[in-house]
């Protein structure tokens, strides 16, 4: 692995890097304030995104995206990590499962997404299944060619913007040697299909602004065309495509941490205790050798799990590696900054309460720490198992 940037990575870095602090940073602190992105902004962010041609960066070029490699995506995400998701999700990067449609479905949903004209969401949590995804409860039964949805999803993110929802329901039911298994399927729901509603969310204490909804379904009718991939073949399709979205909460847990450094460093020399700047104590320093330490680290173990898939070397491990250690990470390295800002780290007049806070929730979505431990376990056990 070459670690130093070619020319076209460093132009995605420094590119990203002037649109987050010119583009977003300037709006960040009346999001937090209000808990809102105005619609108007979020077009605004969108369509410079698309001006300086970085809309859908993550989708092949073939279908009119960047066509960036995994490698390239990280580092774009990593940019992106250092600014409010609330703003960040208008900077478009539409979900990769949507290359598995086919036929109208790439006219109806892949292309308007590749656009910007459609923005999606991902449906696959339920009160009752979050870890546990074939736990849950929201099924669909066929009906001639129709399907009828019923249930509940939730904590699914910015579905009050989508314009579509990628949603993931159980179809059946099989028997394994482990007892009775779900069968998954996925579809593509429009907003204001009848049967359909978007319900607002909980209110969290991360991320204000980029909202969490609940989605109904009260015998919702889908014809067979808005299936994607084949029937019962959900999990699969999920496994193939979404498992990477792990790496880029890593990518962002790393892009905010560094952010956290930016801003304690410096304070660390212009603050003045006992006579001196509270950088020339060992209490101090340790703490700034610790974390920049951690931060590299998880930047390491990141870079090197996109760089293992743009090579379809085996990741799984080194991805849940990467998730678990960033966002652990990033819980210490926020906290480390705070205290060095002492009392003033808790107020609102600096970011780095709002970074304390918004470290939680990466330890939980897009797989817990727990998950992602049992992912790495099970990989370094399974090949020792008879």
């Amino acid at each position: 692995m070459n670690f130093e940037l070619n020319d076209e990575q460093q132009l995605i870095v420094d590119t990203v890097r002037a649109f987050v602090e010119n583009e977003l940073y300037p709006h960040e602190e009346e999001v937090e304030r209000t808990g809102i992105v105005p619609k108007e902004l979020g077009q605004q962010i969108a369509q410079k995104c698309k001006d300086i041609g970085f809309y859908a960066p993550n989708l092949p070029t073939e279908v009119g995206g960047g066509g960036l490699s995994q490698l390239d995506f990280t580092l774009l995400e990593r940019e992106l990590g250092r600014a409010s998701m609330a703003l960040t999700v208008y900077f478009g990067r539409p979900s990769g499962i949507l290359e598995a449609c086919t036929g109208e479905q790439r006219e109806r949903y892949l292309l308007p997404a590749v656009s910007g004209e459609k923005i999606d969401a991902l449906a696959m949590s339920e009160p009752d299944a979050g870890s546990d995804v074939r736990g849950m409860k929201c099924s669909a039964v066929a009906d001639g060619d129709d399907w009828i949805v019923n249930g509940t999803k939730h904590f699914i993110s910015h579905a009050d913007i989508a314009d579509f929802i990628i949603v993931f329901v159980a179809t059946g039911e099989e028997e394994t040697p482990k007892g009775p298994k779900k069968k998954i399927s996925c579809f593509l729901v429009d907003r204001g299909t009848p049967g359909f509603e978007i319900r607002p969310g909980y209110n969290s204490v991360s991320h204000r602004g980029y909202h969490n909804c609940i989605l109904n379904f009260d015998n919702c009718r889908l014809p067979k065309e808005q299936m994607l991939g084949e029937p019962h073949q959900g999990f699969a399709l999920a496994n193939e495509w979404l498992y990477a979205t792990r790496l880029t909460v890593a990518a962002m847990a790393v892009g905010r941490a560094r952010r956290a450094m930016d801003l304690v460093l410096p304070f660390s020399v212009e603050r003045k205790q006992f006579g001196q700047a509270i950088s020339k104590f060992q209490g101090v320093s340790f703490k700034l050798a610790d974390m920049i330490t951690e931060i590299d680290a998880a930047d390491w173990l990141t870079l090197s799990a996109a760089w293992r898939l743009d090579r379809n070397l085996p990741a799984n491990r080194e991805i849940a590696s990467a998730k678990l250690y960033a966002t652990e990470m990033l819980a210490r390295v926020t906290d480390e900054a705070l205290q060095i800002f002492g009392g003033m780290g808790l107020m609102s007049d600096l970011p780095l309460e709002r970074f304390w806070r918004d470290a939680r929730v990466e330890r939980i979505w897009e797989g817990t720490s727990e998950i992602q431990r049992h992912i790495i376990s099970r990989e370094l056990l399974r090949p020792l198992e008879t």
